[in-house]
């Protein structure tokens, strides 16, 4: 049994059983002191540092993760890519899942590939933001992100969208002959001795590819130590290392902050230090900081929005000028 093991059981855990130490107190107060932000755990070297919620619920109940949900179906692809169930990021769609793609579509959908999609380079008008609610009033949320004019070719552009993302989880049923959530049970859930409840599905029944995951705080920073052991966890290949590297290759930029995007993980600096992060809505967000061996979970309000010169921007200095500080105190 690994340490982190022994020192995380996330059956019936409460926050007060795993006390921070003394150096981040400081970071804790403040953390506290953003309004938004519900529960914070720190895993530091495999060792729990703080499991702390301020407000809401404590760090071992779930919590929708938003968009984070993003990250894990990349997660799942690489399984997906390893295990032959679908033949790679370089494959295109029309190949994988033919059925998916609607009658009259752009000739241009032909060339989109699931690297595009897992990269959100895929060219087609976003689905999120201002777009959102149409396409999940719409009778088929994958024909209907199919459908939307192109606003890019095909990999030469990033485009913040969930439509995306739900593309490539349909793909991946298609493939595999699978839910996306039996997937998400058997290849991340037993293996790492967490929960992921069945979430969201489409009208055709596809369960949502790019948001409305809920997993709890110490399900979630679980996973980003598995991510940050190169896929492993208990000596056991969780998620292909070879998958986890090329994730965290640049292949993108977003032009909301300015940061570079792999296959499902944003990457930037922060204090200095090289950080793979997934991020949802309103502020839920996972922080994987390898040169440290420092993994860092949030959950935020999810009804509040969360923009990198707000809410997001306050949690990024948090980690730079709270949480990095105190770990060297």
């Amino acid at each position: 049994m690994s340490t982190i093991t022994r020192r995380v059981a996330l059956a019936g855990i409460a926050s007060t059983l795993a006390l921070p130490a003394a150096a981040l107190e400081d970071a804790a107060r403040m953390a506290g002191g953003l309004d938004q932000l519900r529960c914070l755990v720190i895993l530091h070297e495999g060792e729990q540092r703080l499991a702390r919620a301020f407000r809401g619920p404590a760090p071992d109940r779930a919590a929708n993760v938003k968009s984070v949900s993003k990250t894990l179906v990349a997660l799942l692809a690489g399984v997906a890519f390893a295990r032959g169930v679908a033949p790679g990021p370089e494959a295109r769609l029309v190949d994988v899942a033919p059925r998916l793609v609607p009658r009259g579509a752009d000739p241009r959908v032909e060339a989109i590939t699931l690297g595009h999609l897992l990269s959100m380079t895929a060219g087609l008008e976003r689905t999120s933001g201002a777009n959102y609610g149409r396409w999940v009033e719409s009778g088929n949320w994958v024909a209907h992100a199919l459908s939307r004019p192109f606003v890019a070719e095909p990999g030469a552009a990033f485009q913040y969208s969930t439509g995306t993302f739900h593309i490539l989880g349909a793909a991946l049923a298609v493939a595999s002959g699978r839910s996306l959530h039996a997937m998400a049970e058997d290849w991340l859930a037993r293996p790492l001795g967490v929960a992921i409840p069945p979430w969201t599905r489409d009208p055709q029944g596809f369960f949502l590819g790019g948001n409305e995951m809920a997993l709890s705080p110490l399900a979630l920073a679980r996973i980003g130590e598995m991510g940050r052991l190169g896929g492993m966890w208990e000596g056991r290949e969780v998620i292909p290392a070879g998958w986890l590297a090329d994730s965290m290759k640049p292949r993108a930029r977003s032009p909301f902050s300015g940061d570079d995007y792999g296959y499902g993980w944003f990457l930037t600096e922060l204090g200095g230090e090289h950080a793979a992060y997934a991020r949802g809505y309103g502020g839920q967000m996972l922080f994987i900081l390898p040169e440290r061996a420092l993994v860092i979970a949030i959950t935020s309000d999810p009804n509040r929005p969360a923009r990198t010169a707000g809410h997001v921007g306050d949690l990024r200095r948090l980690v730079a000028d709270g949480i990095l500080p105190a770990l060297e105190a």
